[in-house]
């Protein structure tokens, strides 16, 4: 769960405090939490509580671009490098609370286009604009389109793509590989 909020957030100690947040709400809810959908309440409120702490904060930064090092240290097996985790951080920054939530939720958490809609309470088509927006702003990012355009073949060491930042090519019928 903190995984996911340090997704959301962008900070690992801002990630903490949304799950303490978050957990003490759905505490103070406990008794009304169908039992049969407690990791769907949970997941729902705590996008709700960060998409209401990116409302409140809408005139400071959303988000630091870049992790504390002792952070980078506790979580380098999650990303394949700590330039790349930056780089995500730093790209997600850029994003809208939703589309952010909407990329986190169906590239980190791997859910699907319409648990995400059931899940933030919204239509599939508007889960399906936030993700194409989404992956169109961080393509479009200026870390990643300079990991594209200096090496001419997609990536280098010192700003590497994310595994959703570029489509996977299509198939040319009649193509030989």
């Amino acid at each position: 769960m903190v995984r996911t909020a340090h997704m959301l957030t962008g900070d690992f100690h801002e990630a903490e405090d949304l799950v303490q947040t978050t957990l003490a709400k759905v505490y103070a809810r406990w008794r009304r939490i169908p039992r049969d959908d407690v990791d769907f309440y949970v997941r729902r409120s705590l996008v709700n509580n960060n998409i209401s702490r990116v409302r409140k904060r809408r005139v400071a930064h959303l988000l630091t671009p870049f992790l504390p090092e002792r952070v980078h240290e506790r979580h380098a097996g999650h990303a394949d490098s700590i330039a790349q985790q930056a780089a995500v951080t730093q790209a997600l920054a850029g994003l809208s609370a939703r589309q952010r939530s909407v990329l986190v939720l169906r590239f980190w958490e791997d859910l699907s286009e319409n648990e995400i809609a059931q899940l933030l309470g919204c239509s599939l088509g508007t889960v399906k604009t936030h993700v194409r927006r989404g992956l169109q702003a961080l393509r479009t990012h200026p870390v990643f389109a300079a990991s594209r355009t200096d090496s001419g073949h997609g990536s280098t060491a010192s700003a590497p793509s994310p595994p959703f930042a570029q489509a996977p090519p299509s198939p040319v019928p009649g193509a030989r590989p």
